[in-house]
């Protein structure tokens, strides 16, 4: 009993990191600029997962925390009840502040992968962003649109690195 004791105080810290993995071939981008990064960003596409099911119009806008970590307002407008939904959240580096692998929780220690594997170097205007596994995944652009060529390139990288991009929703901005 005390042996099972010894094992089980460990699964609360195995529960709380888990989900801030790194999917197999991801890698997140270095030099990373977390203030580059800051302000508004409008979802493109992603892979359905119940927290954005029937939501349209979404954007993400990430500002800076008291704390040094980083405060996300997610929103996104549900069309068949003519409403808009919003969720805060907080996000904190998981290594070192120039890698683009942060921790993101929207309900209470429960944290999730958010790791930025693409990124327009020169002025941050698209991101490819995954989260702790291949069925999580998000091209964020500065505007509400990107062109064919941007797209392309997403699916393509996303497809080599195992997502299924056949799956893809691409979200209405209009």
């Amino acid at each position: 009993m005390k042996r099972l004791t010894k094992y089980l105080r460990f699964v609360p810290v195995v529960l709380l990191t888990a989900c801030t993995g790194i999917p197999s071939g991801v890698e997140p981008v270095q030099e990373f600029e977390l203030n580059k990064y800051l302000g508004k960003w409008y979802e493109i596409a992603r892979l359905d997962h119940r927290f954005e099911r029937g939501l349209d119009k979404i954007t993400a806008e990430y500002t800076l925390r008291d704390d040094g970590g980083v405060r996300v307002i997610n929103k996104g407008y549900k069309t068949n009840a003519g409403e808009w939904n919003e969720i805060e959240g907080k996000a904190y580096f998981v290594g070192p502040e120039n890698e683009g692998h942060l921790k993101v929780s929207f309900f209470g220690p429960l944290y999730s992968s958010y790791v930025v594997f693409e990124l327009d170097k020169e002025d941050y205007q698209y991101a490819f962003v995954s989260g702790n596994n291949t069925s999580y995944l998000w091209l964020l652009s500065r505007t509400p649109e990107v062109s064919d060529q941007l797209l392309a390139r997403f699916k393509t990288r996303a497809k080599e690195l195992g997502f299924d991009t056949d799956a893809l929703i691409y979200v209405r901005q209009e």
